[in-house]
């Protein structure tokens, strides 16, 4: 094995007490064990390579799992594979063997160093200072993400069977510098679905709402539209919705020692209470019949 950490260690699913509302908590990308092969095998340091994660969203949403929500929560980092790719976006130039014929590794994501088994983290820093081994990323692949994207689907599945429904929110962060073009705007949250495609758009429409409703400046698809999990979870004609969520991360930690803000708990507070109001508004009849298909 190529971690430090035993395979039950690589992700966790929590449950509540009791599941009573049809939403589905992920979150991919805050993991944060790293493997220490992979440090020592780095050309960057511990905190350089951490600018990858989603830092702490697992916990900003997790006032959900009270509310009768189950979370599947990564431990493995991001920078290590990434689960919101397809299964073999690898891009050719990192190994010293040939990919399997069936890999894609010509799509924008890989272009950009972002692939499934990432080239560089944030700010374009490479991770890597030689080619690595092909096995090593199949490896990460076998062993990693397809156990991930199996756990998410029972969970989809479980909650699909128990409502009728099942609305999957992808939760994720995004610097603190983003800007939406031609306006200058900061938003504090994006909702992506896909422009339309991967949850209704009634559904859309009330989490925009909600989020300003508690005083977000939230916006629709600019610049962040939803990775592969949003676009491949999300099939409203089956009632099967897909929002995905990125909090600005100025607004909870500080970005260049990455500790929490002082207005961490606010923050989580508010997204309790989005996922609550959330929660609220589709369980009821009349709503949720129309969440169901579409």
């Amino acid at each position: 094995m190529v971690w430090d950490f035993r395979e039950g260690e690589l992700f966790e699913i929590r449950e509540p007490d009791d599941h009573q509302i049809p939403l589905v908590l992920n979150s991919p990308h805050s993991g944060r064990i790293y493997p220490r092969a992979f440090v020592e095998g780095s050309r960057l340091d511990y905190l350089s390579l951490r600018r990858s994660e989603d830092h702490f969203v697992d916990e900003l949403f997790s006032g959900g799992i009270s509310l009768g929500a189950p979370m599947l929560k990564a431990h493995f980092p991001r920078a290590y594979v990434d689960v919101n790719r397809e299964p073999y976006e690898l891009d050719p130039r990192m190994f010293d063997g040939p990919l399997p014929p069936y890999a894609n590794t010509a799509s924008v994501r890989v272009a950009g160093g972002l692939g499934t088994v990432p080239k560089i983290v944030a700010e374009n820093m490479e991770i890597y200072g030689r080619k690595l081994p092909v096995d090593m990323a199949l490896e990460r692949v076998e062993h990693i993400y397809k156990p991930y994207h199996a756990a998410l689907r029972r969970l989809i599945a479980r909650t699909h069977a128990r409502f009728g429904r099942a609305i999957l929110i992808d939760c994720h962060s995004m610097p603190g510098n983003i800007r939406i073009t031609g306006s200058g705007m900061r938003p504090d949250v994006i909702i992506g679905d896909r422009y339309g495609t991967s949850a209704s758009s009634d559904l859309s429409r009330l989490a925009l709402k909600l989020l300003e409703d508690l005083g977000f400046a939230a916006v629709r698809n600019k610049p962040y539209a939803g990775g592969f999990i949003t676009e491949h979870y999300g099939r409203p004609a089956r009632g099967l919705h897909a929002l995905q969520i990125e909090i600005n991360r100025s607004l909870y930690i500080d970005e260049t020692t990455l500790e929490k803000r002082p207005d961490f708990a606010k923050v989580a507070g508010a997204m309790r209470q989005f996922l609550e109001n959330l929660a609220t508004e589709v369980s009821v009849p009349q709503v949720s019949t129309a969440y169901a298909a579409e």
